[in-house]
């Protein structure tokens, strides 16, 4: 009898969210900021505020002060009087307004000042329509922690991850993809055979992910509009852990064409195939460099998971070994910066997350939890998502690099294999 398959695609379909975001620790120096509740339709702002106070206490980094523990609420600038903000520390002052012309178009326009310096230093003005504030609240929050910090916001973009629910004694695997703060989510897919290593376009317009739903492991590419899907190569070989080129020309993949774990690049056009590895042992979990020079994977050849690197613009290039702390450093990804890496580390027989720049000749271990994997950097390079498990049940965590922790648990079942999107503007 042939095994039942259940898999169906859904997109475009919001559910009830499923995530639940708890911040755990925030940034032993945050900075203190006034939000003056905006002008206009009181309904609106008051979703506008809520998102975006939400969106910054997430970082961890900030402290937001609202109308009712300020000194004065000026609706100006000739009405700030900066000595009622120093008394209270606070560091910086966000106004605007909202205008709604119509009922599809709605714009805010916010301003940001300098306490210290006691001047105004951003004026911006954010477009989008009135059923989805969410979005528009987001962009507003990027354009804060942008100024604030000088570091690009990241809560207008999203997230891929895979969640397991057991419904009649069977597992229910959903790949789902959600905003950064895991509202507004869709599925994408829905399998009872295991959906694994979601991995995002540079445009983020795509996913590439792993589906056992034929009876072996093989990469599919969908569309997050449309739905659409296509398998990205038909053999009989097991094909495992797609990484994106910078350019979106090409998959690192993991092949067992020849009985034996290889890393090959598939040029998506052609669907020609390029062998880079030939070794015994195990060779998987391929990821890039920024600027698509390098790829570094994961191999057993030292007798122990390391991390390797491949250099792509020299002639028959052999792989070195950047990971030579601990016996087990597994499924790295570069810094968008390219000045280090972000991977599993095992030490004293825990499984946590770690950071290594290229400049220094040590790890820095940034999790203290004991089964830590799939560590996934936001395209600012400033915070780290990536899988925890917590009493039998597995989770969501995020760290940022100024120490600010959160975690985002599921209600139903088990979440994992996050992925954090490129930019979406």
């Amino acid at each position: 009898m042939k095994k039942a398959l259940l898999i169906f695609i859904l997109f475009s379909q919001p559910i009830i969210s499923e995530l639940v975001l708890e911040i755990t620790k925030g940034s032993d120096d945050p900075y203190s900021i006034a939000i003056i509740n905006f002008d206009g339709p009181k309904n609106i702002n008051n979703q506008i505020g809520s998102i975006v106070t939400n969106d910054l206490n997430r970082t961890g980094e900030f402290r937001i002060l609202k109308d009712n523990q300020l000194l004065s609420s000026p609706v100006n600038q000739e009405e700030i009087n900066y000595d009622d903000f120093k008394l209270l520390n606070v560091d910086f002052i966000v106004m605007g307004a909202t205008s709604q012309e119509d009922k599809s178009n709605i714009s805010v326009a916010y301003e940001i000042y300098n306490v210290n310096k006691q001047s105004k230093i951003r004026t911006s003005t954010v477009y989008g329509i009135p059923n989805r504030l969410r979005q528009l609240s987001h962009y507003i929050s990027d354009g804060i922690y942008e100024e604030v910090t000088g570091i690009k916001g990241v809560a207008s973009t999203r997230l891929l991850y895979v969640t397991e629910q057991i419904i009649d004694n069977k597992s229910l695997f959903k790949l789902v993809v959600a905003d950064a703060d895991g509202e507004n989510e869709q599925v994408l897919l829905r399998s009872r055979e295991p959906i694994i290593s979601p991995s995002w376009s540079p445009d983020s317009k795509e996913v590439a992910y792993v589906s056992f739903e034929t009876g072996m492991a093989k990469v599919y590419i969908q569309n997050i509009a449309s739905g659409s899907r296509e398998l990205v190569l038909e053999n009989n070989s097991q094909i495992s852990s797609p990484s994106w080129s910078p350019n979106g020309k090409f998959l690192s993949l993991t092949l067992y064409q020849d009985g034996n774990a290889e890393i090959y690049i598939l040029n998506l056009k052609n669907k020609n195939l390029t062998r880079l590895t030939n070794h015994y042992s195990i060779d998987t979990e391929s990821s890039w460099s920024p600027n698509g020079s390098k790829i570094m994977f994961t191999s057993g050849r030292s007798g122990s998971p390391q991390l390797y690197e491949i250099n792509l613009r020299k002639f028959n290039a052999k792989p070195k070994r950047i990971t030579f702390e601990g016996n087990y450093n597994a499924k790295g990804s570069y810094l968008p910066n390219g000045e280090g890496i972000v991977f599993v580390h095992r030490k004293d027989n825990s499984f946590q997350i770690a950071l290594k720049y290229f400049n220094e000749n040590f790890v820095r271990a940034l999790t203290k939890s004991r089964l830590d994997e799939s560590p996934s950097i936001s395209p600012n390079g400033n915070v780290i998502i990536y899988a925890i498990s917590e009493d039998g049940t597995g989770l969501l965590a995020g760290l940022t690099l100024s120490g600010a922790r959160f975690r985002l648990p599921t209600k139903i079942g088990q979440v994992r294999e996050p992925s954090w999107s490129g930019f979406l503007r």
